[in-house]
């Protein structure tokens, strides 16, 4: 199938005399499963309708949302992969220098706020064509949510951008039954009864269960409220048990309803199966097309949601936490259409989703009565009745290294490996270190401190401890010299200048030598991000120290980078102000010398013991969802005692 109409002139020769739908995208147009708006577009190519694309329209002229003329039956419009904000800025705030979705990796193609600007643009020109919102701004946004980057409570995104209707999570159920209800002439004002959207109402039914949350202007002014209400949503994104929540604002609700079923193996296999053209639009090849689809091109999907419930991760309020999983043969079928791509050179570069080594849900009993509400499936231990089990997954790993034409297969979007220790069968671990990592493996302790790992919802750091050494005995017993790229985040709620020397220490002992930091970034929407907001912590209501001074920030990113020179200053104030200074000096524990070296900065030496193993730590995002490719590695060193 040919790409989707990007002009009129397109749109003509497809003999449309006009588009069903408008959709209007903050990305580049990407016609590859990796990409939200290359799925619900095919979605509803698939059932009929007709969708001409406007990607990254100049937002200081109305009249570019117009190439297409009016639409029959709406506009839809989503920021992008990742939230505009996250896309733009850094967790300092400073404005990146590339984007990634965008040809060329130009920066400045799309506006802040994305689809608040993309919307008010087509109000400006249709007064009155239905406005539907989606995508990860959209849905992270569908109630009052802290927005970091204004330092302020920001109303539902539904509301700032005037479009009519929103849906969250991943959308193929609920726009099919839009447009098939828009389709049959229902006015989009009464369509109010779609799970997985949220829709204005001067007042809810109150014939369906509702959850009223607290008023937004209250919100804004009482911290405890807002932890509160954010406990509330959090406590309803699970299919099968969440109730109607409506959200007053003055003379007016906004109403989310409950979320989505989670997909069959069957309807992820008819959505992954759709005639994507797997590539860019052929319009960017002059701009050097767009970096964000190299990181994807030759990787394969093979799940969605997460049980994980990482604190800083927003996929349980977007994706949810009952796995949803595609067929082996779907997922080879796709492996094949690799092999014949004359640019594939017979590496696979991933096989996963959020977490690659979820391959089922986590419990028989999420399938037909949810995930629980009052405990989480591995936090603060994994729950005696979750199926622990990879065989699955390494079935399938087996069969796509079996392809002709495959030279490896790679695992990289991440383990989660408590998980994987839960496994009674060591199959997966042994066949992972073998045959599926490209000289190293990637996994996300995130911190060691035990009293911040518990605000993250992360297991214990022995758990770590035990995985990196049945890793490297494995490593060990098959002669191989693979090292492992730990995610370690700075500054996140519960962490004092106490716990970020605690990461120091352990920085130090394991020879790690980092040349960047992951520091924590409030994206919205997830609890830790509340937790920054309101200093408590919205599952118990506990004060939680939070560091929001840049300057105590910078000392804990600086405890990380401690053998950098110019982090010496930071350094040596933030092991007083902790009471360290036994860690100061030529002792072998040492952090920093007494003075700085002559050789002219500002930082120390580094310690006297070479490290034995080189490894890489990358830099990621905290948010988890956003789909910000990762960076090229970063050289650190590593040893392991």
């Amino acid at each position: 199938m040919p790409f989707l109409p990007i002009t009129k002139q397109d749109m003509l020769e497809r003999g449309w005399d006009e588009c069903d739908f408008v959709y209007i995208i903050g990305d580049a147009y990407v016609d590859h499963p990796s990409f939200g708006h290359a799925i619900i577009s095919r979605v509803l190519e698939h059932h009929g309708y007709r969708v001409g694309i406007i990607s990254q329209p100049d937002w200081k002229d109305p009249r570019s949302i117009d190439v297409f003329g009016r639409p029959r039956l709406g506009f839809l419009v989503t920021g992008g992969n990742m939230d505009s904000m996250v896309n733009h800025y850094s967790v300092a705030k400073r404005r990146r220098k590339t984007d990634a979705f965008t040809p060329g990796g130009v920066m400045g193609r799309r506006p802040d706020y994305a689809t608040v600007v993309y919307c008010n643009l087509i109000r400006q020109i249709y007064r009155d064509v239905p406005i539907l919102i989606g995508g990860i701004e959209a849905s992270l946004r569908r109630l009052s949510h802290y927005d970091y980057w204004s330092d302020s409570m920001k109303r539902s995104i539904l509301l700032d951008s005037q479009a009519d209707l929103l849906m969250y999570g991943m959308g193929e159920r609920a726009i099919v039954e839009l447009a098939d209800a828009l389709n049959s002439g229902l006015d989009v004002k009464d369509i109010t009864y779609i799970d997985g959207t949220v829709f204005k109402t001067a007042q809810p039914d109150d014939s369906f269960p509702t959850i009223t949350l607290p008023e937004y202007s209250l919100l804004k002014s009482d911290k405890r409220s807002y932890a509160a209400s954010f406990r509330i949503q959090y406590g309803n994104c699970d299919p099968f048990t969440a109730k109607r929540l409506a959200e007053p604002y003055g003379d007016v609700f906004v109403v989310q309803n409950p979320p989505q079923k989670p997909l069959s193996t069957e309807e992820m296999d008819d959505v992954y199966d759709l005639p994507y053209m797997r590539a860019w639009h052929p319009s960017y090849d002059k701009l050097g097309g767009v970096p964000a689809l190299s990181e994807v091109k030759f990787s394969l999907v093979s799940n969605r949601g997460c049980f994980g419930a990482c604190s800083f991760c927003a996929l349980t309020f977007h994706q949810g936490r009952i796995v949803q999983v595609r067929s082996h043969e779907s997922i080879l079928k796709e492996a094949q259409q690799m092999v014949r791509d004359p640019e594939f050179k017979g590496y696979i570069h991933d096989v996963g989703g959020p977490t690659a080594n979820f391959r089922h849900p986590a419990c028989q009993k999420q399938l037909s009565k949810g995930a629980c509400g009052g405990r989480q499936c591995l936090y603060p231990t994994p729950c005696k009745n979750m199926n622990a089990d990879h065989s699955d997954y390494v079935a399938l790993l087996r069969k796509l290294r079996a392809i002709p034409g495959v030279k490896k297969v790679f695992v990289r979007s991440g383990i989660r490996f408590d998980y994987l220790l839960a496994d009674r069968k060591d199959t997966f671990l042994r066949e992972l270190v073998r045959y599926h990592i490209s000289g190293q493996l990637k996994v996300a302790p995130e911190h060691v401190s035990d009293a911040v790992l518990c605000r993250m919802g992360k297991p214990r750091n022995a758990v770590y401890n035990r995985f990196v050494d049945k890793y490297f005995a494995l490593n060990k017993q098959y002669g191989m010299n693979q090292y492992l790229v730990p995610y370690l985040m700075s500054s996140h709620p519960g962490s004092t200048m106490k716990e970020a020397v605690e990461l120091a220490e352990y920085i130090r002992d394991m020879g790690y030598n980092p040349e960047q930091v992951q520091d924590f970034y409030p994206t919205p929407s997830t609890l830790s991000t509340v937790m920054y907001s309101t200093g408590l912590d919205p599952r118990t209501m506990e004060t939680v120290y939070v560091p929001r001074d840049p300057h105590e920030k910078a000392m804990q990113r600086a405890l990380i980078q401690y053998r950098d020179p110019k982090n010496y200053a930071l350094v040596r104030e933030a092991l007083e102000k902790a009471h360290r200074e036994d860690l100061i000096g030529s002792g072998p524990k040492c952090l920093i010398r007494s003075f700085p070296p002559r050789s002219g900065g500002h930082g120390s030496p580094p310690p006297k013991a070479a490290p034995k193993k080189p490894s890489k730590l990358p830099v990621r995002q905290a948010s988890g969802v956003q789909g910000k490719p990762a960076k090229a590695p970063i050289k650190t060193r590593t040893k392991r005692k």
